[in-house]
């Protein structure tokens, strides 16, 4: 353990956590692709939200954290994330059951790209040349991905897969809006607070739609949105664990090994062929992606250096 209570940094359990966490995120979704035509999306966010609370729960409990994990001074900021999580989820998750499993995890690697623009307009942080152009190329790709959908009638694209793809980029833009109150919130609350309050705001914000044709799921299909409570709920916990063992920029690239599952998935699961203007648009988003991490992690090393520099020896 490191002086100020953290396990002794280790960048390959990190990056093993980090990967973890995709797969299971991963595997969540397509539970929910799967369920799509059976329950309607409100009845899908609740079943995430809720059954995530337990496994949080029984974590914080394992770490001894139940006492002061859950304590908070800004209540009003976790109904704000929740509200901005709890919509994109409504959007991310309808937009799985209308366009084909790849696509739609493509479509959603525009959510960090989207986050450095509210960032630069909703806190004030600088966004340089760099990162601007870096944004600009990932969203690029996003319009290759989309290009099959811009285009007019008659190319094989139906209305339903359009609306996904307007649907899957508003879930982005409103998942990149909550990581801003994220931002915001991590100076004086706990991640295990962010985290267990959001799953609490997200379950009673769902049942808001409670009215809009709930159904009671068959026995089968209950048991599949009870799985992917419970995997959101741990893949939270892993990717949080990740991100105690080794520093973001290390971590944060392995997001993108979710494209290599949502492939594998929609070929297996679903019978979905990923198509070459999709992979050359997932290509060109990831670049950019890794770019800035790549990028944000040299400045953090020469900020580093710097102060190092800076401060006073003997």
């Amino acid at each position: 353990m490191t002086p100020h209570g953290l396990p002794a940094p280790s960048p390959l359990r990190g990056i093993l956590l980090k990967l973890g966490s995709v797969t299971v995120f991963t595997i969540m979704g397509a539970i929910l692709k799967a369920t799509a035509d059976d329950v309607p999306v409100g009845e899908q966010v609740f079943f995430r939200s809720f059954f995530a609370i337990p496994v949080i729960l029984f974590w914080l409990a394992l770490n001894g954290e139940l006492g002061v994990g859950l304590r908070t001074a800004r209540p009003m900021s976790h109904f704000y994330r929740g509200i901005a999580g709890t919509v994109s989820m409504v959007c991310i998750f309808s937009g799985l059951g209308l366009l084909p499993f790849p696509e739609a995890t493509a479509l959603g690697y525009a959510m960090p790209l989207l986050t450095v623009i509210f960032a630069g307009m909703f806190l004030n942080e600088r966004v340089g040349l760099f990162r601007l152009s870096m944004v600009g190329l990932g969203l690029i790709g996003v319009l290759i991905v989309l290009s099959p959908q811009l285009r007019g009638t008659g190319d094989g694209v139906s209305t339903a897969e359009k609306l996904g793809a307007v649907l899957t980029l508003s879930g982005a833009a409103f998942a990149a809006m909550a990581h801003i109150f994220i931002r915001k919130m991590v100076a004086q609350e706990r991640t295990s607070a962010i985290v267990f309050w959001f799953s609490v705001t997200s379950s009673v914000l769902s049942l808001v739609t409670l009215p809009f044709d709930w159904v009671l799921p068959g026995l089968e299909t209950g048991a599949l949105l009870v799985a992917a409570g419970l995997m959101g709920g741990l893949a939270q916990i892993l990717v949080t664990s990740a991100y105690r063992y080794a520093d973001a920029s290390v971590v944060a690239p392995f997001d993108y090994a979710s494209m290599i599952l949502a492939l594998g998935i929609g070929w297996f699961v679903f019978g979905e062929a990923a198509t070459a203007t999709m992979l050359l648009g997932a290509g060109v988003i990831i670049a950019a992606g890794i770019t800035i991490i790549w990028r944000e992690r040299q400045l953090g090393l020469e900020r580093a250096r710097a102060r190092k520099v800076m401060t006073p020896q003997g």
